[in-house]
């Protein structure tokens, strides 16, 4: 949620001809659209469980059903690259149409919406995990 708002705090705050400032808001924004939806998307699907303070036993048990980080990365990427298009495809309809302040919002809206989702089943897992 912090590099989300951070996004999209350098996207309407940092000018384009702001030179040094503007390679700031590109990285942002390619981590913005190509892997926080997705992201998002893949922890409200599947909750990670991180037993810190549970045994061996339990650590190793836990490994198998969640998934590791490679397929976390893979699959957030391929997600982004899947919500992404439908987000602009659904803008396209609209009146406000594909424009910055549209896409930004409507990717803000998204990822928030997700990553509460994400939060929720996260802390339901956990919870009914003695």
């Amino acid at each position: 949620m912090a590099l989300t708002i951070a996004t999209v705090i350098a996207i309407f705050t940092v000018s384009e001809t702001a030179l040094p400032l503007v390679y700031i808001r590109y990285v942002l924004g390619t981590i913005f659209i190509l892997w926080l939806p997705g992201y998002a998307f893949i922890k409200a699907l599947f909750p990670q469980h991180l037993p810190f303070t549970k045994g061996l036993a339990h650590t190793l048990e836990a490994s198998e059903k969640n998934l590791d980080i490679i397929e976390r990365i893979a699959l957030s990427l391929g997600m982004s690259l899947a919500l992404v298009p439908m987000a602009g495809l659904l803008l396209n309809y609209t009146p406000w149409g594909i424009r910055l302040t549209p896409i930004v919002l409507s990717l803000l809206a998204l990822t928030t919406i997700f990553a509460t989702a994400a939060i929720i089943r996260e802390h339901q897992t956990t919870r009914q995990k003695p």
